[in-house]
């Protein structure tokens, strides 16, 4: 009897044809703080991938309030992309998209928020042209509703607990991050500590000092933090100063969050060896794409640190795509703050992201699940 003839295999690649590059402005519903910087508007930077048989991927870059942050600017990101990354991934299959990951950050070492934004558009294509949602091309997801915390700002005490108490009566939020590192550090703590004190019998809360104190300084302040309820601290001290936030931990009695600190998987290995951090806040901006999001998460797991989604304040195609990769985290134990939709005026997607009780609901569309409204780009786009 013969053998069975092994039915025909046939390997489909889908080649990228072109990349295109759009800016956006995006006024905010009101200004955003952070210790070094005030946001009025939100720069996008929108890349539309096209594959060989039509195809379309939309991926987002954004940073959170201009270069201060991570040294990248939606300008030259835009001119990045254009000049050097599309070159790159022109004729690429993208179906293949970890390993066009690997190649555009061969191509862009020290640019991740480019190289995030165009590995996202090749993620969404990769999703569309397979019929799936990214979530089951990443093995599929843990959850399907990430709750999500609302950043306050360093505004007035007044001002913050009135913004507070309105999203708690809205049922949107019940977990809020206040902003610190603007102010002299003695008032900046009385400020939080009273904030705290109104909102103690109806939040979670967690401040953000963005690296603005110096090992003295969080030493000094980190207990009357603890002793407020603060439950979670976000980069107390700069990025460089592991061994800073190890000696912290060591003492804090609330946990330690790094963020600045934690860019590569090679730098979540060096806190977890350096015992210098319980969580850390994962950004598909900060590190270059899903796939770094996903060793660098693997890495904190691994050595017993939690998971927290973070934003750089995206419109609802980056919070989709984050909502995505997070959801497929097993350790993403702090929730997220994928708020970025409700801090924008307007959206660029013709049905949004949705959220319910204060969670971000995971979508089930091919791709990101996110329909790009063409009018809302002609309406912001950058002249």
């Amino acid at each position: 009897m013969p053998e069975p003839t092994a039915p025909e295999t046939r390997r489909r690649t889908l080649p990228i044809t072109a990349v295109e590059t759009h800016i956006l402005d995006i006024p905010l519903v009101r200004p955003h703080k952070f210790s070094v910087a005030t946001m009025h508007t939100q720069g996008v930077l929108l890349i539309r991938l096209v594959t060989d048989d039509g195809v379309v991927g939309w991926g987002e870059g954004v940073v959170p309030g201009g270069p201060w942050w991570g040294g990248e600017s939606i300008e030259g990101m835009a001119a990045l992309v254009d000049r050097y990354l599309a070159p790159v991934v022109v004729g690429q299959d993208v179906l293949r998209p970890e390993a066009l990951a690997r190649r555009i950050e061969r191509a862009a070492p020290g640019a991740p928020f480019a190289r995030a934004g165009l590995e996202t558009a090749a993620w969404d294509a990769a999703g569309r042209a397979l019929g799936l949602p990214v979530h089951q091309l990443l093995g599929g997801p843990h959850r399907d509703r990430l709750p999500v915390t609302w950043a306050l700002g360093t505004d007035s005490v007044g001002f913050v607990v009135e913004e507070a108490r309105r999203l708690l009566e809205e049922g949107r939020h019940r977990s809020f991050k206040l902003k610190m590192g603007g102010e002299e550090p003695a008032a900046d703590v009385r400020r939080v500590s009273a904030i705290a004190d109104a909102l103690a019998e109806d939040a979670s809360l967690a401040v953000d000092i963005n690296g603005a104190w110096d090992e003295y300084t969080a030493r000094r302040w980190l207990p009357s933090l603890a002793d407020a309820g603060i439950r979670l601290v976000e980069q107390p001290v700069p990025a460089a100063g592991l061994g800073s936030l190890a000696r912290l931990r060591q003492q804090s009695g609330s946990a330690l969050m790094a963020d600045e600190s934690v860019w590569t998987p090679a730098d979540a290995l060096g806190l977890v060896t350096a015992h210098a951090t319980d969580v850390v806040s994962l950004k598909i901006g900060k590190s270059g794409g899903l796939s770094a999001v996903r060793r660098i998460a693997a890495i904190a797991e691994a050595g017993g640190i939690g998971c927290y989604g973070g934003t750089t304040i995206e419109t609802s195609l980056g919070t989709a795509a984050s909502a995505h990769v997070f959801c497929t985290i097993g350790a993403l134990d702090f929730g997220t703050e994928l708020f970025g939709p409700f801090l924008l005026s307007d959206d660029i997607a013709t049905e949004p992201v949705r959220y319910e009780a204060g969670e971000l609901i995971l979508g089930s569309g091919p791709g990101f699940g996110i329909t790009i409204d063409e009018e809302k780009l002609a309406k912001y786009k950058r002249r």
